[in-house]
Order: structure tokens, then sequence, then C-alpha cells
């Protein structure tokens, strides 16, 4: 889902999606490597993502990644199961919901 959240504005490489989710998520989340980019296989084989063979900022061969319309549904449906579940969770810790 941050993947997906990461490529809303447009297509990027996996440096960039990586640096783009610890900077919004304030260094709270990192993001390894050996995570992100078969991360990113699975969800262009679900056809959530296409690529492209690009150059980077630094002049370096890079992969581009963009969301799909079926990856755009798939951001829709899996930040709303969330939003439930996060509320589900704060409700049951008695937090005040609205």
């Amino acid at each position: 889902m941050l993947i997906l959240r990461m490529l809303i504005l447009g297509p990027a490489h996996g440096h960039t999606i990586a640096a783009g989710i610890e900077r919004t998520s304030e260094n709270a989340l990192e993001v390894e490597q050996g995570s992100l980019y078969p991360a990113l296989h699975r969800l262009e084989d679900r056809g959530f993502l296409a690529s492209e063979w690009g150059v980077s900022e630094n002049n370096r061969r890079a992969k581009y990644y963009r969301l799909t319309a079926k990856g755009r549904k798939e951001l829709a449906s899996s930040t709303s199961r969330w939003r439930q579940m996060t509320r589900a969770i704060g409700l049951i810790l008695g937090e005040s919901v609205d």
C-alpha cells in the first residue's frame, strides 16, 4: 500500500520510492532494498505497477515504476481496509473515534 501511495503522483525509481516513504513517515519507517525490490516485482506481476527503464537524477540507468489503473483501484481498496482496521484497533484501545 505504501509503495502504491508513493506512486500516486507519478513514476519513480526504487530509491525515490524508499526515500519518499522514509521522509513522509518522518523516518519512522525504514525501507530496506532487500524488501523493496521484491515487493516492486510482486506488485508488477499482479498488474498494479508497470515499469520502464530510464535515466535517474544521477545520470544512471534506473527502472521507473508507475501505477496502473488496476493499481489505483488496489490502493483505494487497501486504504479503505487499513482505515477500517485502524479504527477497530482504536476502538479496542479505548481511543475516541468519530
